[in-house]
């Protein structure tokens, strides 16, 4: 969603670097850039001055003119600009003192109100160890109700739908029964789904307004179609006068859309994003947290969401055994059934498009990503389940005979077959050597390996530094200009060039050989 307006910030940023001082010119054209890219992104009139005049105030200070980094103080400054516009810090759920906490959701129809109960019902479940019911309240829209208990079944979670709906049952006297239900059950949160309209009309706000006062919810959260662009803050204004709420959730955030309503919501309605929803699936669904997203928004990463994506997917003690067995004989215990494990366990994270994605640097190789093939995992899957039990734990047997059976079992080519088990032995190589402690290879000041960025191993790596090694030159002056010209070695706690440290900017960041591969690169 927010791939332009990335693509324009980058591109103002990079104008800057190389600059040793900003002066009044550059502050302008930079904050120029800046207003367009917003206004392009359909971010609110009244947001983008109130963030320029923030940005230029701070921009043109002292510290900054006299930084050894101007593009970076710049950047800097819009991240934290960006947060405060977002909502500052992340808000959680504000729980009963004696339950049930009740949630009450609001929007308009289309906005997704349903699949969003669904999603809220099941994070709640597992992340906070909750026993949430799911109140069927809208009766108006066309199998709402029925829609509502297929969720709720995915979900793992009872739904109270006392009315068929389709135009049919008092939805207040839902809630209200609702309540009474939850209390005799003994649940802990319970999530009202209401009806919404195609536009904001009084019948729309008085029956909100009539559950609201039914209920007395500790939560009212707005959801709004991130897609929907001015008309979702212009809608939230709407429901913030006639009915209230206390926070918002972002719905289809996985759009093409120019995404302004993320970035002008909370600045004008002064309630915070809550929560978003990226996807169709009920584990699409995150806490919204402004600092990372716009670190996003600036090509940055997200590595703590990617953090607990991992976190929440793999196995803590599998994770333990796999450990164990890299440490252990040089890796050998590794076989493919734990190398196919493992690649399982990342599949849970969500797609690898979208993981990629969070990692620093990620949006120079968009292109790529975009064009990733999810189904290449399928294959080598296939490849894997087609061999022997035997051929898994110990590859090293599998000859042209077998490697022939194997692609004919697995409906690929021999060479298919042969790459992977190459790149395995690679991957496993790597593993034992981040494992036992020997760092990860290809970086420098660090053994390489075949594969990764540095190319082919520690050994190679030294016969091309022997090769290009040149004699200073014996003029006193010229040899301390050419040591001065040789790339520096990371200092301790500093990330080295490829990774974007020791000064760099970014723009020699690399992605390892193989997976640019992966992604279809060259």
């Amino acid at each position: 969603m927010f791939d332009t307006l990335s693509d324009r910030l980058a591109a103002t940023f990079k104008n800057l670097r190389g600059k040793g001082k900003l002066t009044d010119a550059d502050i302008e054209a930079t904050t120029r850039e800046i207003r367009i890219a917003l206004l392009e992104a359909d971010v609110a009139l009244p947001v983008v001055k109130e963030f320029i005049a923030a940005v230029r105030e701070r921009a043109s200070g002292a510290e900054v003119r006299g930084g050894l980094n101007p593009a970076q103080q710049v950047i800097k400054i819009v991240n934290e600009e960006l947060v405060t516009i977002l909502g500052g810090e992340t808000r959680e759920l504000q729980m009963a003192k004696r339950p049930p906490t009740v949630i009450m959701l609001a929007g308009l129809q289309g906005a997704g109100k349903t699949t969003l109960a669904g999603k809220l019902a099941k994070w709640l479940k597992e992340t906070r160890h909750q026993t949430p019911m799911l109140v069927a309240a809208d009766l108006q829209r066309p199998n709402a109700v029925t829609q509502l208990q297929v969720v709720g079944e995915r979900a793992g979670v009872p739904v109270f739908a006392p009315e068929a709906g389709n135009g049919v049952g008092d939805p207040v006297d839902v809630a209200r029964r609702a309540m009474d239900e939850a209390r005799d059950k003994q649940h802990s949160v319970v999530i009202v789904d209401t009806a919404g309209r195609l536009g904001v009309d009084e019948v729309l706000m008085k029956q909100a307004a009539d559950i609201r006062d039914a209920v007395t919810p500790d939560e009212i959260l707005f959801v709004v179609d991130a897609m929907i662009g001015q008309d979702a803050v212009t809608t939230a204004q709407a429901f913030l006068d006639g009915v209230g709420f206390d926070g918002v959730v972002l719905s289809k955030l996985d759009g093409d859309a120019r995404g302004g309503a993320a970035l002008s919501i909370a600045q004008v309605t002064g309630r915070q994003v809550m929560f978003a929803s990226n996807g169709e699936k009920l584990e699409d669904f995150d806490v919204f947290h402004p600092d990372r997203m716009a670190s996003r928004i600036l090509g940055m990463g997200d590595v703590m969401s990617l953090i607990e994506q991992a976190e929440r997917s793999f196995d803590a003690e599998e994770a333990a055994k796999t450990a164990a067995k890299l440490q252990k004989k040089g890796g050998k215990d590794f076989t493919l059934d734990d190398f196919l494990a493992q690649m399982q366990s990342v599949r849970k994270m969500g797609p690898l498009t979208k993981i990629f994605g969070m990692l620093p640097g990620a949006s120079q190789f968009k292109d790529q990503l975009e064009n990733f093939d999810e189904r290449e995992i399928d294959r080598i899957e296939a490849v894997i389940h087609s061999m022997t039990p035997a051929e898994r734990t110990d590859p090293n047997i599998i000859n042209g005979s077998r490697r022939a059976r194997i692609a004919k079992g697995s409906g690929t080519e021999v060479a298919t077959v042969s790459g992977l088990v190459e790149r395995f032995f690679e991957a496993r190589k790597m593993m034992n050597a981040m494992a036992t402690g020997k760092g990860m290879p290809g970086m420098p000041g660090m053994p390489g390996m075949p594969g990764m960025a540095g190319g082919g191993g520690a050994r190679k790596a030294k016969q091309q530094a022997k090769k290009g090694k040149k004699r200073g030159s014996g003029n006193p002056a010229k040899r301390a200009g050419q040591t001065n010209a040789q790339p520096s070695a990371p200092q301790p706690g500093q990330l080295p060039a490829a990774f974007g440290g020791a000064g760099q900017n970014g723009d020699d960041f690399e992605l390892p050989d193989d997976l640019k591969k992966m992604l279809g690169g060259q």
